[in-house]
Formats: structure tokens, C-alpha cells, sequence
């Protein structure tokens, strides 16, 4: 009877569900051999299954099968045998055990690595071999313990996944890493032309980011962009697709599925604006939607619980605390990803490689003419000329390419001409039936190296573009780079700074408490000595009938003892995402007074110039002025496209050096005759800073009473040259400073001046008026009237005014 129960223990460990989704993903990882002789996966997972106590009959069994079908029957062998010796040598020497509480419950990986490389140690011994088949095989032992590594640490959650329990951040990544190696076993398997292990990965991507938010959101695609590259050869733009798309689906969880598959969407979305409608970024949008389809099927119970990133009983408050965990945990992942999409970005420039001189580009570009002009000679055996145009060192061909390369076709006359100079004569002959075989074979050349010459400059042009087109890509995705680096080196400088504001915090808290304001939690950060205070609310009745943003502030005002303003805009934007928060900064020192004024060219349906003015997230203003190259609508698409990404850029956390840079690229991508001037100005009016930017840009007025100082730029516009160098200057604010920023439409009106700077600065000293919209108009006026009251360029100022307090 004992007997019986036993048997059906065993039936019942070996055949229930979670063993079978074991099984399925067994195989289908054992299917996935990489071009080894035996798939490592399946060995990796014998061994998890091993250590980890889960039974591994079944598992011993799907391997075989997923071997015989992913490598054939020689891996099948290879499989069997590499088992056997793993287990005797587990016998022979018995592993050591590890603590109750690991996943990893006895240490076999060196017994791994001794079973792989005995067996194939005795393979090579049978039969010849190279110093190559022994680093391969040397190469699959280690990647087998790697991955045995990965599989014993997170196939509990697989066993586990239906049991409410929370798994650690390497538990879940390491299982999102098997669940990718499982579905490259589709391999190229597609429906109507979308990839099945595409779609898959995706799916799993978005429900780990509609679960757990941006960490595991941007791990995750970091994991799987990263394996689906190893093993499907993908290029590098696919790791950073998964890994962006991943990162903005995270942060975008709070607003449920539908949040999670607009920021996956948008993520590819910035892949495609930077490599320039790349197709494979449009087939992965296509194949996003139907996983979002499957998405949105999953019930809402479906999910992967994470671990808190740091224990309950830290010395610091609840709030503060779990603040500082996860901003360690966010600095860890955003430099993670920084160092992922800095490798591509590396691997662009490896492709690229260096810039070649002339002298390469022309033997590279005549080699190719000569392979072009040897394929069209093939057939051509019979032709009189065929052996001397086929020779190895050829300086007929090599007079010929000169002579391409100046006329782009060769006539008869040069040939003969080629032919002489290397004493070389076609002869004519008086007999009409040799003199036509001659000619015949004389016009065959002609034409086979004229197509030759067309064939090879056309794909050497190409190869250029697509160089360029690498080398652009591989600039923006170091700048995406550096601009993550730099949003996590800003984390982790605040960390410390902020914990100096935990008595602050808890003193606000409980002075609003006393108002029956009821705060969830309160940031207090400071950068460059001005505080931001943002205070998020609770959600009840009580703090929505109390809520009183002049109330909050007098309390923040007495505890933190600084005059504060609200930060509107950002008020503004996070209240539209339905939080309940008000958002502080230290105010200003400065008052500042804008005037603004333009006119477009005579003639001209547009004005080709755009300007900017807004407050930045760390409290400074921008002012920023972009002239596009000529007049009219493409003018204003270059001028636009500049301002609009440097307001964007800038926003979201690049710094400036990078913004521009990214600006540059983008227009030379645009159009190769469509450049943009930027004149840019940052305004700390808090600190009495101020930060001029010129690329191209007309010069900058300061006025005083009636001193006036230029600012001057002696860089190219964006869109010229690949590599800019930007102009920067920074001055200290004085009280009733006049700024003037100007487009060269008003610059150039005036033709009495050789300096034509200077008429700006003599009609600025002449003015009275202190007003700046006044003193916009008076300017724009007066280059109006340079030309008899015709505009004949467009025309743009901004004028402002600083008032200290």
C-alpha cells in the first residue's frame, strides 16, 4: 500500500502544472543550440533543475528531444553523454550544499563545466582538431555555468509563479532572460510576415513594466533586447528599442495597460525619429500592437510580485527611506542602460571605422570598379582585348578609371588612347570583315566599362550614405547616452543632499496635519542654493476641501526659512496626470520684462525664423532664437525643428552640449542644404547668472543706461559641419540690464557699415526708452527703413529687461 502511494507521489511531482510549463520551456530552450554541437541551455537547465531540487527525469527527457530537434542527432549523442558523466562525476565527488534558504541548493557549476569538457576532450582525442574546436569547446563550457547560474535562480519562479509570494529583482530578470532564450526557439517563424519570438518578447516586456514599473520595465528590455541580439544576430538598434521602449512603458504604468503600450509605442517611436525611419523599427511597431491586443486580455490579477528594494526597519523615516532605496536602485538601472546604449553607440563606430583620406577612398572606390568591370567581362572570353583588360596589375584599367573619374564615359578615342600608352596598338585592318571584328570588340569594352563605372560608383555612394547614416545614429545614441548618465549622476548627488531635509520634512507633515491638509509625501531637493519643494496630498475629502497652495506655502516658508514662489507650469503638468501636488521654488531675485517683434521677408509666405521663451525644471529661463537658412517654409521646418528639440531636449534632462549636438545631426539628416542658426540665452534669476549659447548666431546686445556690450559667435550654423564647436559665455546679471537677440535680417539691413554689428550698437546707446517692447519695435522699424520700408530678409528681436528685487 505504502508501495502504491509512494509511485503516486511521484506521478503526481512528475505530471502537474507547473512541472509542465518546466517542460515547455525545457524544450524549447533545449532547441536553441547557438551553432554549438549540443545546446548549452539544455545542460544549463539540467543543472538548475539539479541544484534546485526539482525533478529532472522529465526535464532529462524533453532535452533529448529539444536537442534531436534544434542540433540533430550528433547533439542528441553529445547531450547524453555530457548528463552521464555529470552525474558520475556528482557521485564520484559530491557537491557541496548550500544554506536552506538559496536557490542554488548544492554547488555543481564546476561539475558542469568538468562533464562538458571531458566529453569533448574525448571527442577531440578520436578524431583531428584544431587550437579553435578546443577554445569552442572551452567556450560552451563557460557559457553553460553562466547560464546555470541564471536558470537556478529564478526557475522557482516559474515553479512558484501561481504562489503569492515576492521574488528579488534578479529572481524576475533571470526568469525574463529563459522566457527569451525559450521563444527564440520560434526562430524566424512568422504570420503574415510579423515574427512570433518578436511579438512574444514584447508581450513579455509590457507585462513586467505594467507590473512592476520602470525598473523591472527597462531591465527587463535591456535583458531580452540583449539576448534576442546574441542569438538572433539582431543589430544593436533592436537592444536599445527593447531597452527605451521598456523604460518609458515603466514609467508610464501608473496609467494601467493603456499607459504601458503608449510608452512602449513611443519608445520605438524615438528609435525610428533617430535612425531615420529605420525599417526595422517600423515591423517591431507592427508586431508591438499585437502583443499590446494580447496585453490587454490578461486579467488584472496577472502579475510578478517584486521584493521591496530595501528591509522595514531602516533608521529613517518610511517615507525617506524607501525614497533613498529605490533612488539607488533607479541610479543602478539608468547606468545600466546608459553603458547598454553606450556599446551601441561604440559598436556604430567600430562599423564605421575611421575617416579615410583621399588617397584610400580612391583605391577603394577604383577596386570596385575593377570587380564591377571583371563581372562584365565574364562571357567575354573571345574578345580580342578580353586578356589584356583582365590582367592583375593593370595600369590600362587604372588610365581608363582616371579618365571615368573626369568624364564619367569613355568614347573610343580614349580607349585606343589607354591602349597606346602602354604600348599597346589596335591596328586597323583594310579587310571590312576584320576591320567590323575589331570595331565589334572595341564598342564591347567600351560598354562593359562604362556599366562598370556606373555599377561601382552608385554602391559606393550608398555605402557612404549608409556609413553616414551609422555615424549620425551612433552620435544621437551617445548622446541619449550621456543624457541618462547624467539624469543618474543627478540622482545620486541628491541622495545625500536630500537626507539634510528629513527633520524639514516631517516638521511640514505635521504643521499641515494640524490644518487637516493631509501630505502622502514631500520632496525637498536644492540645487545651486535654490530649494524645490514639491508636496504631494492624499486623497480624501478632507485635504480636497482644505487645500490652500498660499497655506502650504507659509508653513514650507517658516520651516525652511526662504521666500518661495509656486513652480506653475510643473504644478500644471502633474496635476493633469491626476496627482494632487503643489509644487515650491525659492523666489526669484530677479524680475525679468520680455519684448518680442518680427517680420517676414517681402515676398515670402513664411518667416524662416522661430523663437523660444519658457521656464526650465531647475527654475531658469530660456530664451532662444533660431534663423533658418534663406526664407520660407523650409527655412521654418529647419528654424522649427531646432527650437522644438532643444525645448524638448532640454526638458527631459540632456544638458546642453549634447542637445545641440543632437540638433546638429538631425538637420544634416533633414536636408543637406537646410541649416539652422541658434542663439540661445539661460537665465538664472535666482543667482543673477546668465549663460549665452551661439552656434551661428547673430551677436548678443547688452545694455545698460548707455553702455552697450556685444556678444559675439564665430561658429557655423547647425546642419554645416558634423563636428561643432559651440561659442558659451557667462556673465553676472546687473540691475536694468537690456538683452537684445537678433536674427541677420536686422543685422544685414543696414549697408553703410563695413561692420554692420555696429549700427545696433549706436541706435542701443541713442535709445531713452527703458520699455522693451519699445525698444524691439524701434529696432525692427529702423531695419525696416534701411531698405526704403521693404523687409528683404526675415526680421526677428527679442528684447528683455532685468529688475532686481
Amino acid at each position: 500500500m505504502s508501495s502504491n502511494n509512494a509511485k503516486k507521489e511521484i506521478l503526481k511531482n512528475l505530471i502537474n502544472i507547473k512541472s509542465i510549463i518546466t517542460y515547455i520551456i525545457a524544450l524549447m530552450i533545449s532547441t536553441v543550440g547557438m551553432g554549438q554541437e549540443v545546446s548549452p541551455f539544455s545542460i544549463a537547465m539540467i543543472g538548475a533543475c539539479l541544484s534546485g531540487g526539482i525533478p529532472v527525469i522529465g526535464i532529462l527527457i524533453v532535452g533529448l528531444i529539444g536537442n534531436i530537434i534544434g542540433v540533430g542527432a550528433v547533439g542528441a549523442l553529445n547531450y547524453i553523454l555530457i548528463t552521464l558523466m555529470l552525474l558520475i562525476l556528482i557521485c564520484i565527488k559530491p557537491p557541496k550544499e548550500n544554506d536552506e534558504y538559496k536557490n542554488e541548493q548544492i554547488q555543481i557549476s564546476g561539475h558542469i563545466f568538468a562533464s562538458i569538457i571531458l566529453v569533448m576532450l574525448a571527442k577531440l582525442i578520436l578524431t583531428q582538431f584544431t587550437v579553435g574546436d578546443m577554445i569552442l569547446h572551452i567556450t560552451l563550457a563557460i557559457f553553460s555555468v553562466v547560464f546555470y547560474k541564471i536558470f537556478v535562480n529564478s526557475i522557482n519562479v516559474i515553479q512558484e509563479i501561481t504562489e503569492k509570494r515576492a521574488f528579488s529583482i534578479e529572481e524576475v530578470i533571470g526568469a525574463s532572460l529563459m522566457l527569451s532564450v525559450a521563444v527564440s526557439a520560434f526562430g524566424e517563424a512568422s504570420i503574415l510576415g510579423l515574427s512570433i519570438r518578436n511579438i512574444l518578447s514584447i508581450f513579455l516586456v509590457l507585462i513586467l513594466g505594467w507590473k512592476n514599473g520602470i525598473l523591472i520595465g527597462t531591465t527587463s528590455g535591456v535583458t531580452i533586447g540583449v539576448t534576442l541580439g546574441i542569438i538572433a544576430q539582431n543589430e544593436p538598434i533592436i537592444v536599445a528599442t527593447y531597452a527605451i521602449s521598456g523604460m518609458i512603458a515603466g514609467v508610464l504604468n501608473k496609467f494601467g495597460k493603456i499607459g504601458v503600450i503608449v510608452g512602449f509605442l513611443l519608445g520605438n517611436g524615438i528609435l525610428i525619429y533617430i535612425s531615420k525611419g529605420n525599417p526595422i523599427n517600423l515591423v517591431i511597431i507592427k508586431e508591438a500592437l499585437i502583443a499590446s491586443l494580447g496585453l490587454l486580455v490578461v486579467p488584472k490579477w496577472v502579475g510578478i510580485d517584486v521584493e521591496e528594494l530595501i528591509k522595514s526597519d531602516v533608521m529613517l523615516p518610511e517615507v525617506s527611506g524607501k525614497r533613498l532605496g529605490q533612488s539607488k536602485e533607479a541610479i543602478n538601472q539608468l547606468n545600466m542602460v546608459s553603458e547598454t546604449i553606450k556599446d551601441m553607440a561604440d559598436t556604430y563606430q567600430e562599423n564605421v571605422g575611421t575617416n579615410k583620406t583621399d588617397s584610400e577612398i580612391y583605391l577603394k572606390n577604383r577596386q570596385a570598379f575593377i570587380g564591377e568591370l571583371l563581372n562584365n567581362l565574364d562571357g567575354l572570353e573571345e574578345n580580342m582585348l578580353y586578356e589584356d583588360m583582365t590582367k592583375s596589375e593593370n595600369p590600362i584599367v587604372d588610365e581608363l578609371f582616371d579618365n571615368l573619374l573626369e568624364k564619367q564615359e569613355i568614347g573610343k578615342e580614349e580607349l585606343l588612347k589607354a591602349f597606346a600608352n602602354n604600348n599597346n596598338y589596335i591596328v586597323q585592318y583594310d579587310d571590312e570583315k576584320i576591320a567590323k571584328s575589331i570595331n565589334e570588340d572595341v564598342e564591347q569594352i567600351i560598354r562593359a566599362v562604362n556599366y562598370a563605372y556606373k555599377a561601382s560608383k552608385s554602391n559606393f555612394i550608398w555605402e557612404e550614405k549608409v556609413k553616414d547614416s551609422k555615424k549620425n545614429i551612433q552620435a544621437q545614441l551617445d548622446g541619449v547616452s550621456k543624457a541618462i548618465s547624467n539624469i543618474a549622476v543627478k540622482i545620486e548627488e541628491g541622495i545625500e543632499k536630500n537626507n539634510e531635509f528629513v527633520k524639514s520634512e516631517k516638521k511640514i507633515i505635521s504643521a499641515l496635519e494640524i490644518k487637516e491638509i493631509l501630505v502622502d509625501t514631500i520632496e525637498i531637493s536644492k540645487i545651486d542654493n535654490r530649494y524645490f519643494i514639491d508636496v504631494y496630498l492624499k486623497e480624501d475629502s478632507k485635504t480636497s476641501k482644505n487645500a490652500d497652495a498660499e497655506q502650504i506655502q507659509k508653513v514650507l516658508e517658516k520651516t525652511l526659512k526662504e521666500q518661495l514662489m509656486t513652480n506653475e507650469a510643473k504644478t500644471k503638468k502633474l496635476s493633469r496626470q491626476g496627482k494632487r501636488i503643489f509644487c515650491y521654488m525659492s523666489e526669484d531675485k530677479f524680475i525679468l520684462q520680455i519684448g518680442q517683434t518680427a517680420k517676414t521677408k517681402n515676398d515670402s509666405s513664411v518667416s524662416g525664423d522661430t523663437l523660444l521663451q519658457r521656464r526650465l525644471n531647475d527654475g531658469k529661463y530660456i530664451l532662444a532664437l533660431s534663423d533658418g537658412m534663406g526664407s520660407g517654409p523650409e527655412a521654418r521646418k529647419s528654424s522649427q525643428i531646432a527650437i522644438k528639440m532643444l525645448e524638448r531636449l532640454l526638458m527631459s534632462g540632456f544638458d546642453k552640449n549634447t542637445s545641440i549636438d543632437l540638433i546638429n545631426t538631425t538637420i544634416m539628416n533633414t536636408s543637406e542644404e537646410i541649416f539652422a542658426t541658434l542663439d540661445i540665452a539661460i537665465i538664472d534669476l535666482y543667482n543673477g547668472k546668465i549663460e549665452f549659447i551661439k552656434n551661428g548666431a547673430c551677436p548678443t546686445y547688452i545694455k545698460n543706461k548707455k553702455k552697450v556690450q556685444i556678444v559675439k559667435s564665430l561658429s557655423l550654423p547647425a546642419g554645416i559641419l558634423k563636428e561643432i564647436n559651440l561659442t558659451t559665455y557667462d556673465a553676472d546679471i546687473k540691475d536694468q540690464d537690456i538683452l537684445i537677440m537678433c536674427s541677420d535680417g536686422i543685422i544685414d539691413s543696414n549697408i553703410e557699415y563695413k561692420n554692420k554689428e555696429l549700427w545696433v550698437k549706436y541706435i542701443l546707446e541713442d535709445i531713452e526708452a527703458t520699455d522693451c517692447q519699445k525698444i524691439a519695435d524701434i529696432i525692427l522699424n529702423e531695419a525696416i527703413d534701411n531698405n526704403y520700408g521693404i523687409a528683404k530678409d526675415d526680421m526677428s528681436i527679442i528684447s528683455c529687461k532685468l529688475i532686481k528685487k
